[in-house]
């Protein structure tokens, strides 16, 4: 019987040597000296064929900075002879936002390529070529993809079978089901005068539910109106209730 291949990530970057980085410690450093997982970087500047090994050029069209070749990246992404079930993706602030969903199916898959973009960017045709699906971490510019390599890496490692703790250490957390996650609290019972909720050290385990789901709601509703959007109106709610639309008001 042959035995399952780990979760693999490939990394092709100007800067191997950033990884694993934080990976290689915690929760992810134990879970890859396990064996669980495995992480490659590949360094893009292998594949380049002049004798400065330049990897970048200046923008067609005129403009500030540099691009990163096509032929370069092209042959950088050939060369790590990627399996064809294996996500393409290129970290990159005009992609889509990452979610949970969807580290969700990047960690249930065998493991993507990840490319690390630098400069003004890289060549369009390498992009179109070669399928990458650009990933976005949030709205705003990192000097390099790396940096948005290691968050994604790490969210995808989490989910993998035994590396948490506790099965249920990743069913309740924020954007699981759509909603931010409920406060937490831990001993002492008293600090600074704030005492933990009593609710949470009343034994009464369907109370506590109902009170975190309705923590939950209400923090999603308040920091993340977006989010709140996307649930159906008609939903039952968290506690049992409906959702109340907008133009309706209780009593």
């Amino acid at each position: 019987m042959t035995t399952p291949s780990p979760w693999r990530a490939t990394v092709l970057t100007l800067f191997p040597e950033m990884f694993p980085g934080p990976l290689g410690v915690s929760l992810a450093g134990r879970a890859l000296a396990s064996g669980l997982w495995e992480i490659e970087a590949r360094d893009i500047r292998a594949s380049a064929t002049d004798r400065h090994r330049s990897v970048d050029d200046t923008p067609a069209g005129g403009g500030p900075g540099m691009v990163l070749r096509a032929d370069v990246l092209a042959a950088a992404i050939d060369a790590a002879e990627i399996a064809p079930e294996r996500p393409r993706l290129l970290m990159s602030p005009r992609g889509r936002p990452l979610t949970q969903a969807r580290v969700t199916e990047l960690a249930q898959g065998p493991g993507p390529l990840i490319i690390c973009g630098r400069f003004e960017g890289i060549d369009q045709r390498v992009i179109d070529g070669r399928g990458l699906e650009e990933v976005s971490i949030g709205d705003y510019v990192l000097s390099g993809g790396e940096i948005a390599a290691l968050a994604l890496i790490d969210a995808c490692v989490r989910l993998l079978p035994g590396v948490m703790g506790k099965e249920a250490s990743g069913t309740e957390e924020s954007f699981s089901d759509g909603l931010l996650e409920y406060p937490q609290y831990t001993r002492p019972q008293l600090f600074e005068g704030a005492p933990i909720p009593d609710i949470l050290t009343s034994g009464d385990h369907a109370k506590v539910a109902s009170w975190r789901r309705a923590q939950s709601e209400a923090l999603t509703a308040a920091r993340r109106p977006d989010l709140w959007a996307q649930i159906p109106p008609k939903a039952p709610n968290r506690a049992g209730r409906q959702k109340t639309p907008k133009n309706k008001t209780d009593g």
